[in-house]
């Protein structure tokens, strides 16, 4: 996939969805009823919601001058060559302590406006207290396709038993998974990003999961874990996690600073891999991660998974606020194996 800070001039073009910036609004605060704006317009402490009658808008971008960005055909939003510029970045966050970055992005042009790139899923009816104002990273709509990935250096467990850095597997390579044994890469994804914000990577330090070494992921990447003993918060023992959930500031942290290599593994199917010996989800494919790839990296994608259906590995997806509740890595439950 190439690195998105030195090659995205190389790159055919990618898509990214966003809606309209009046599709979120402040519920409670000085701009009441207003939709998000540029940075000069915004109150910190207002909070936002996103209308449930939104609907997502998929931009379309091809490389323009220098680092810049055009609206390429058959976008929903803007005409073909209007610039697209990055504004600013709002952190925002939910009343459970749940954080969530937004992207403005301005299309220029008659056709064009305002929009917002949520950097992780937002949820209709939920109040999101803006806290934070900063300056756009370059090229996220590309750096935002690899929500799943793990980091240059990552070992794999390989179906023959031995232990294999990630950037050394090509497609057809076979891996060892939890549950249909070993299955062959079908396809593998790549990108440097600067490790800052909602791509700063998560460290889970050797052995705080029984892991044999530093496992490093990215934010939204779900671990797989195990608990013997269910209570009634858990419908099932099994537990998907993400990675930032298990932030503690002490034996998992968030490491900013500097640039990051990514990979994403997929398979015929949604799977659960082990990275340096604890269980993690594959890159799972469907129209919404298509969607986020280049143009011709999605055709490939297509390609290769007729259909786009694969299906989430079965599993509890617990929240933060569930994984307070039931304890901290290392209290009652161990990586499932």
């Amino acid at each position: 996939m190439g690195s998105t800070e030195t090659a995205i001039e190389a790159l055919p073009g990618h898509a990214c969805q966003l809606f309209r910036a009046d599709d979120i609004f402040v519920s409670s605060g000085a701009n009441l009823h207003d939709g998000l704006a540029e940075p000069d317009q915004v109150c910190l402490g207002d909070s936002y919601q996103l209308d449930p009658a939104a609907s997502p808008l998929r931009l379309l971008m091809v490389p323009g001058a220098g680092a810049g960005l055009r609206v390429a055909e058959g976008s929903d939003v803007g005409r073909p060559g209007d610039t697209v510029r990055l504004a600013c970045r709002y952190r925002l966050m939910t009343s459970d302590g749940d954080s969530v970055e937004l992207l403005l992005v301005r299309v220029e042009g008659a056709a064009g406006g305002l929009y917002v790139l949520p950097m992780s899923p937002l949820g209709a009816r939920i109040e999101y207290m803006l806290l934070k104002i900063e300056d756009a990273p370059q090229n996220v709509a590309l750096a935002d396709l690899l929500c799943v990935s793990f980091a240059h250096g990552t070992m794999i467990s390989m179906a023959d038993g031995s232990q294999r850095p990630i950037e050394s597997l090509r497609a057809g390579d076979r891996v060892l998974t939890r549950d249909h044994g070993p299955q062959p890469i079908r396809w593998i994804g790549n990108a440097t990003l600067r490790a800052v914000g909602a791509f700063a990577p998560v460290v889970i330090t050797q052995g705080t999961l029984g892991n044999i070494g530093d496992l490093v992921v990215s934010q939204h990447h779900r671990i797989f874990l195990y608990y013997r003993q269910r209570n009634g918060d858990l419908p099932t023992s099994e537990v998907l996690v993400q990675a930032r959930h298990l932030v503690n500031g002490d034996n998992v942290y968030l490491r900013e600073g500097g640039f990051i290599d990514f990979f994403s593994l997929v398979f015929d199917r949604h799977e659960i891999v082990y990275a340096e010996g604890i269980p993690a989800e594959s890159l799972m494919v469907n129209e919404a991660t298509v969607a986020r790839l280049p143009a011709e990296l999605a055709e490939e994608v297509r390609t290769r998974f007729p259909g786009l259906s694969q299906r989430q590995h079965v599993g509890t997806e617990a929240s933060r606020q569930l994984i307070d509740r039931i304890g901290p890595p290392g209290a009652g439950r161990t990586a499932a194996r």
